[in-house]
């Protein structure tokens, strides 16, 4: 069993933006989100933990080892699948993998086709093994960037946006891969997709502002919202008025009228209904108050 241990990890860049403020966490293997808006300090978090950067305080221990210290002791059982990463534009996707294996210190050739061959099987990438990833649509990109990330036999991956821009068919293979990874490594999911948090992590994290706001099992805290959920669609000038009165975390437009969801500990009035919590409402209970 792996473990992966943050301790009270804050990075300050040179501009003075505060992107990560006293951050702790502990994960062992299994799928862990990280869920939160676009400059949350997701990136940031992910960067540190691969060694692209060093904290401007704390530290994070990967198996009892420090690797602020000692970047080498993750670096050499890390993978790592940025939001971008470029590609050569010629070079076709079984090449790419094998000049990547040999970067990540699998020498052996007959280790390295072999490795190389099952993970293009693995990422459903075998039959453009030819093709130069240049040329690879959006969802293909992904999962040679995840064949990639696997290379060497990692014990701990970072995946970041993963599914940004991934129709649904593709987003479904993507998912159940990580899935399956998950089940013997640390993965790290970080993303603003509600969504991929709920169906795949045991773990997550609510990330706001470079801090962690709530952390547990994402089904656990959904439960904590139970039967204090409430919307109701109201016209567009009415609006103001329920914020003012009540918690609206989130508002949506339907037919032309506005429905708003509430977080109430009863029925706040006449005309709201119930709503079924999901992680979305909890996402927005935390982050819109």
């Amino acid at each position: 069993m792996n473990t992966l241990q943050i301790e009270n990890l804050t990075k300050r860049y040179a501009n003075g933006v505060l992107a990560l403020n006293n951050v702790s966490l502990t994960l062992k293997d299994g799928m862990f989100g990280l869920l939160g808006a676009n400059g949350a300090g997701k990136s940031s978090l992910m960067r540190t933990i691969a060694s692209l950067q060093k904290p401007s305080s704390g530290t994070i221990y990967f198996n009892q080892k420090d690797i602020v210290k000692h970047p080498n002791d993750i670096r050499n059982c890390l993978g790592y699948l940025p939001q971008e990463f470029g590609v050569y534009p010629k070079v076709s996707a079984q090449e790419l993998l094998e000049h990547l294996a040999v970067l990540k210190g699998v020498i052996n050739v007959k280790e390295r086709r072999k490795q190389v061959e099952s993970l293009l099987y693995q990422t459903n990438l075998y039959q453009y093994r030819k093709k130069a990833v240049a040329t690879f649509s959006g969802g293909m990109k992904q999962r040679f960037g995840i064949a990639q990330a696997l290379l060497g036999d990692p014990k701990v991956i970072l995946v970041d946006e993963p599914t940004a821009g991934l129709d649904p068919e593709e987003r479904n293979r993507f998912l159940n891969l990580l899935s399956e990874i998950g089940e013997h490594v640390i993965v790290i999911l970080s993303t603003h997709l509600v969504d991929d948090v709920y169906d795949l992590c045991t773990q997550m994290a609510i990330f706001d502002q470079g801090q962690i706001i709530l952390k547990g099992k994402p089904q656990e805290l959904v439960k904590t919202l139970e039967s204090k959920v409430w919307s109701k669609l109201i016209t567009k000038e009415e609006l103001i008025s329920y914020k003012e009165q009540y918690k609206v975390i989130a508002t949506k437009l339907i037919a032309g009228q506005t429905q708003i969801t509430v977080l109430s500990d009863e029925n706040p009035e006449k005309g709201f209904s119930p709503k079924k919590a999901n992680l979305e409402d909890l996402y927005f209970s935390q982050t819109q108050l």
